[in-house]
């Protein structure tokens, strides 16, 4: 971590909160119809910054605060309004005793159905579970395919019916692609029945990333990082939770080529289906059908977002900060 974020996080951490909140970015509509998402006078809020690099936000309804993991730092971090930022969990998704790789921590974080931390980790190549309020450590979700360890679990979503989705490409190796440890050939996506093992349910991406779900849950969006692919992909579920009949519902690979910092990374959607995903330039903010409405331009490569508060605000993790935008949709969960 450099000198000049080791200072802001510092300053984050000694709970001196600003009266106002400094703002970053700017808002790029491509259509009337953003602004029915996000009035035109909203801002993006810094709430904390100095981080290496922030990801995987989560509210946490009951407490009234986000968490969200800083990668490299092997951390997760709490913000909660009033109090400021605090440490909640070290290390967060690498407990082994040598030095492992560059990103070594938790990833993508959810709350489960039953109000349990679950969280996407690196290092141990593990989803877990945990209570958030203490009453007992973590519980292995899934931690291997027919008996071979993952690459470095990414991003997690819950179906209501208690079915998990999560993609495990290789950023949190060493080396990535080309770590010797490697156990799994392909880059996956991942199904874990209630009380069941992992089960491979697409193997055909190069960069699987961010993973959400439509409000009707019958259909599961995942976000691909490839610079030369950088797609948002939908595809059905079956009744048995498989899924089928991919589409590529968003192409922002000219986006990338034309030098907008970042790549498909986190989504979520809202109550009526639109898709806020993090990618090149921002967020991105889609219709269900993948029309591109605006962009949320952030300034910087921005990893993920999530739903909070009441399930209107966007709270945001962009490289060294963690953020919230105001909107006038509620999000999916709410």
């Amino acid at each position: 971590m450099n000198s000049i974020k080791v200072l802001l996080l510092m300053i984050s951490l000694s709970g001196n909160l600003f009266a106002q909140h400094k703002t970053i970015g700017k808002l790029l509509p491509e259509s009337d119809e953003f602004y029915d998402l996000i009035d035109k006078n909203s801002k993006v809020e810094v709430l904390a910054e100095g981080f290496n690099w922030s990801e995987g936000p989560v509210w946490v309804k009951d407490g009234g605060y986000v968490l969200f993991s800083d990668v490299p730092e092997n951390t997760i971090y709490k913000w909660k309004e009033g109090e400021g930022l605090s440490v909640f969990l070290k290390p967060s998704g690498y407990t082994g005793i040598h030095p492992y790789s560059l990103e070594p921590g938790s990833n993508g974080l959810i709350v489960n159905n039953e109000g349990e931390l679950v969280a996407c980790e690196h290092g141990d190549r593990r989803v877990t579970r945990m209570p958030i309020k203490g009453g007992g450590g973590k519980f292995p979700l899934a931690d291997n395919w027919k008996g071979k360890r993952f690459n470095s679990p990414n991003d997690i979503v819950q179906s209501s019916n208690g079915t998990y989705y999560f993609t495990d490409p290789p950023y949190g190796l060493p080396d990535r692609e080309n770590a010797k440890t490697r156990e799994i050939d392909h880059f996956g996506v991942y199904m874990v029945r209630p009380g069941g093992e992992a089960e491979l349910v697409i193997k055909d991406l190069t960069r699987p990333n961010g993973v959400a779900l439509s409000p009707d849950e019958k259909t599961l969006y995942v976000a691909q990082s490839d610079p030369e692919k950088a797609y948002i992909l939908s595809y059905s579920i079956n009744e048995n939770g498989t899924l089928t009949d991919q589409k590529i519902l968003f192409d922002a690979t000219s986006m990338v080529k034309a030098g907008l910092s970042g790549l498909p990374d986190g989504l979520k959607t809202d109550v009526n289906g639109n898709i806020f995903t993090t990618g090149p330039g921002g967020i991105l903010v889609l219709t269900p059908e993948g029309r591109l409405l605006g962009r949320i331009e952030t300034g910087e490569a921005t990893a993920n977002l999530n739903w909070g508060d009441d399930g209107s605000t966007l709270y945001i993790t962009a490289d060294m900060y963690l953020c919230r935008l105001k909107t006038k949709t509620i999000g999916k969960g709410f």
